[in-house]
C-alpha cells in the first residue's frame, strides 16, 4: 500500500517524521524503544485498508530529529500531542492512540495530558516498571557503554532494564546468528535507546495515576511475555476505569512482529465496538 512522508513541528521545534498510510479514521501507532518508522509496519499494512495511519518516529530516531538536550516525558508528551493534532485536522476525526512498550508508556503520559484529540487507546505491554531511581546507574552504564561504541556491554545494560530473562535472551542471539546489522540502524537505534533511558530515569512507577483516563481503553498482552509485565498488566486494568483485555496465547512482548494479524484484528474489533467519534 502506498505511503508518504511528512514532517510534523513539535511545541519545541523538533522536527518529527511521519509515515501516513490508508484512508479512514485516523490511527496513530507509537514505537518502543530501538525502533523508528518500521515498527509497525506490518500491523500498519492491516490497519490502513480501512484506516488513515500514522507511524511516527519519536524524537531521538531518525529520520526525525535528535535534540541535543535531555530528553524527557514532558517534551515527548508535547510531540505527541503535535503528531495527533495534525492528524486530527487532516481527518477532522479524533484519533485512536495505540502504543507499545515504551510507546505505549508515551501514550498513557500523552492521554493524560491533554485527552481532547484522542478517541480511544490501546496500550500493549508498557514497562511501567523500569522508571526512576533504579534506571539512573543502567542509563549511566548504558551511556559510557555508548561512548565507547561497545554494543554487548550496552545490550547487557538494556538487558536489565527490560528484564528479559536468560534464555530469551540467548535464544535470540541464536536466531539472529551470524548476521551482522546494518550499522547506520544499530547507530539509530543506539542513540534512541539512551534518549529513552534518560527519560525513564526521570519517570515514576506509580501506576495508580493513569485513573485519570477515561477514555475508551484496550489493553494487549502476549500470554508468555515475563515478569513483571504480568503483574503490571493486571495493575494497570485495575486503575483505568474503561478498560477491555486482550491476551494472546503463545505471544509475548515480540508479537507486533510475530503476528501482526492478530494485533490489528484486535484493534478493529475494539474500535468497531468503541463510541462513534
Amino acid at each position: 500500500m502506498n505511503s508518504h512522508d511528512q514532517s510534523v513541528e513539535s511545541a519545541d521545534g523538533t522536527r518529527l517524521v511521519v509515515r501516513r498510510l490508508g484512508i479512514g479514521d485516523p490511527v496513530v501507532l507509537v514505537h518502543g524503544s530501538g525502533g523508528g518508522l518500521h515498527s509497525w509496519a506490518a500491523v500498519a499494512e492491516h490497519l490502513a485498508r480501512d484506516h488513515e495511519v500514522w507511524l511516527p518516529a519519536r524524537r531521538g530516531y531518525g529520520p526525525s530529529d535528535v535534540p541535543a538536550d535531555t530528553k524527557s516525558f514532558r517534551t515527548e508528551t508535547a510531540d505527541l500531542i503535535a503528531v495527533t493534532e495534525a492528524a486530527r485536522r487532516s481527518s477532522g476525526r479524533p484519533v485512536h492512540l495505540v502504543g507499545a512498550s515504551y510507546g505505549a508508556t508515551l501514550a498513557l503520559h500523552t492521554t493524560s495530558a491533554d485527552p481532547r484529540d484522542v478517541r480511544s487507546l490501546a496500550i500493549f505491554e508498557p514497562p511501567l516498571y523500569a522508571a526512576g531511581a533504579e534506571i539512573v546507574p543502567l542509563l549511566d552504564r548504558y551511556r559510557a557503554a555508548f561512548e565507547r561504541d561497545d554494543a554487548a556491554a550496552m545490550a547487557a545494560a538494556l538487558n536489565e532494564v527490560t528484564r528479559v530473562p536468560a534464555e530469551i535472551v540467548a535464544a535470540m542471539a541464536a536466531g539472529a546468528g551470524n548476521r551482522v546489522p546494518d550499522p547506520v540502524e544499530a547507530r539509530r537505534s543506539a542513540v534512541g535507546w539512551l534518549h529513552d533511558l534518560e527519560a525513564l530515569a526521570q519517570d515514576s512507577t506509580d501506576i495508580t495515576r493513569w485513573s485519570s483516563i477515561t477514555v475508551p481503553t484496550l489493553l494487549l498482552a502476549g500470554a508468555d511475555t515475563w515478569e513483571p509485565m504480568p503483574t503490571t498488566m493486571n495493575a494497570l486494568a485495575r486503575t483505568i476505569p474503561a478498560v477491555r483485555r486482550v491476551t494472546w496465547p503463545g505471544q509475548s512482548h515480540f508479537v507486533t512482529m510475530t503476528a501482526p494479524t492478530l494485533v490489528a484484528d484486535a484493534l478493529r474489533q475494539f474500535y468497531a465496538a468503541s463510541p462513534a467519534a
